[in-house]
C-alpha cells in the first residue's frame, strides 16, 4: 500500500519542482501545500519540521523526511521506495 505523502511547496521553487518530479516518476500521489507568501502556513510547516523554513519539506505517513536533497539522497541509497511503499 502506498504511503501518505505531503509536500510543502512554492509554485516557482525549482527544488519543489524537482522533488515533485521524483515523486511523480515513482507514481506517488501526494498532498501539496502551496505556501507561497503565506507566513501562517510556513509557521505551521516549521512546527512540523522542527526548524527548517525552506521549501520543499516532505512528510511520509506524518514522519518528516526532509527537503529536496534529502529525498534524492534517500533515493540514491535505495531507501526511498520502501518508505513510499512502491
Amino acid at each position: 500500500m502506498m504511503a501518505k505523502v505531503e509536500i510543502y511547496t512554492w509554485r516557482t521553487c525549482p527544488f519543489c519542482l524537482r522533488a515533485k518530479a521524483l515523486l511523480e516518476s515513482k507514481g506517488v500521489d501526494y498532498i501539496e501545500y502551496g505556501i507561497d507568501g503565506d507566513e501562517d502556513a510556513r509557521d505551521k510547516m516549521v512546527e512540523r519540521t522542527g526548524g527548517p523554513r525552506s521549501v520543499p519539506q516532505i512528510f511520509v505517513e506524518d514522519q518528516y523526511i526532509g527537503d529536496c536533497s534529502g529525498i534524492y539522497a534517500l533515493d540514491a541509497q535505495g531507501k526511498l521506495d520502501p518508505i513510499l511503499g512502491v
